[in-house]
């Protein structure tokens, strides 16, 4: 079969609950995994989801912030909950796809600090933190990566890291999202379970490519000065089921619009 991922900062699922269903019928995706839901679990839209077609639900919500979820048409089994940095801050949930044969797919949902403004973690306790928890989560990822099977992470990382991921390189060297020790924390969490950039895959390095474009910007087809901050990973046993992938550009022209896209990504397996 070939199936569908979807990863999105959706930015308040209650408030664009009807983005999502729109989501759903022109993408048709098997596995959504979400970030920033900005809903406390008891308050989660469980029925109007499953309404969509996703029964499976795994969700790690916080009241009015951050939050996120693995939504899924097919079983998901042994849902676990990770907190970093000593927070219980609704940023990273994992599960297990259960497939024919006994074939399990990890799925990880990660939100990943923004950072605030300021990029020094002595006058910025946000960058600090940022800093912190990409540390401590490739650190996990390390250990445990060393013997997992087939993985696949979706969500908003917070950093673009290639010259290409930013509307200017140079204009942004010293803006959060894309200053060289960000770029390097990413790329240590990316080592530490030998992950692939699924979507760079298909789309070459080479190419403009962004997820996310700030609300300030009236006209932000026009303005353009976007950022590539929403990423799907997958580990090495996937690598080559790897079957395409595309950013749902369109989603930013929606009515009151998340200011993230959807990004996706098709598994032959």
């Amino acid at each position: 079969m070939t199936l569908r991922l979807v990863t999105w900062n959706i930015n308040s699922i209650r408030v664009r609950l009807d983005h999502l269903a729109r989501v759903v019928q022109e993408i048709n995706p098997h596995v959504l995994c979400l970030q920033e839901t900005k809903v406390t679990d008891g308050l989660f839209p469980r029925a109007e989801v499953e309404a969509l077609g996703f029964s499976h639900q795994h969700i790690y919500g916080i009241k009015g912030y951050n939050g996120v979820a693995i939504l899924s048409r097919l079983p998901l089994t042994e849902p676990a909950r990770h907190d970093w940095c000593g927070r219980q801050d609704g940023r990273h949930v994992s599960a297990y796809l259960e497939g024919g044969g006994g074939k399990r797919l990890e799925i990880h949902s990660l939100y990943i600090p923004a950072g605030g403004d300021v990029p020094d973690p002595e006058a910025n306790p946000k960058f600090a933190h940022k800093l912190e928890f990409l540390k401590q989560t490739m650190a996990w990822f390390r250990k445990h990566g060393r013997n997992s099977g087939p993985m696949i992470l979706g969500g908003d990382l917070n950093v673009a890291p290639l010259k290409t991921d930013v509307w200017s390189h140079k204009q942004l060297l010293g803006v959060v999202t894309h200053t060289p020790v960000e770029v390097a924390h990413l790329a240590r969490l990316q080592d530490s379970a030998s992950w692939t950039d699924a979507v760079r895959s298909f789309i070459p390095p080479e190419e403009r490519l962004y997820s996310w474009w700030s609300y300030r910007a009236r006209d932000w087809r026009k303005n353009n000065r976007g950022r590539r901050l929403d990423h799907i990973w997958v580990n090495e046993p996937l690598r080559g089921s790897l079957a395409g992938a595309q950013v749902m550009t369109s989603a930013r022209d929606w009515k009151r619009p998340s200011d993230h896209v959807p990004v996706v990504v098709d598994l032959k397996l």
